[in-house]
């Protein structure tokens, strides 16, 4: 579980780099950059999301364990 979560780190920080750098860059052959810089914060969205949904089904089903406040009090 543990490098599931360090590999959708690294897949988030990644699409944010590529975010800024298509960000900095001009576009090329007629494409605006706005586009690349959209499609990689959308997959940013999407893996933080993914992400979230990973961690709460590892929870559920026994996974990890909580640590801190119980739950429910």
């Amino acid at each position: 579980m543990n490098y599931l979560i360090l590999l959708a780190f690294v897949a988030i920080f990644i699409s944010l780099g590529s975010a800024l750098y298509f960000m900095m860059s001009n576009g090329r052959n007629g494409k605006p950059k706005t586009s690349h810089m959209a499609r990689a914060l959308m997959f940013r969205v999407g893996f933080s999301i993914v992400l979230f949904l990973c961690i709460l089904l590892a929870w559920k089903l026994g996974y990890i364990q909580p640590t801190g406040i119980p739950a429910g009090k």
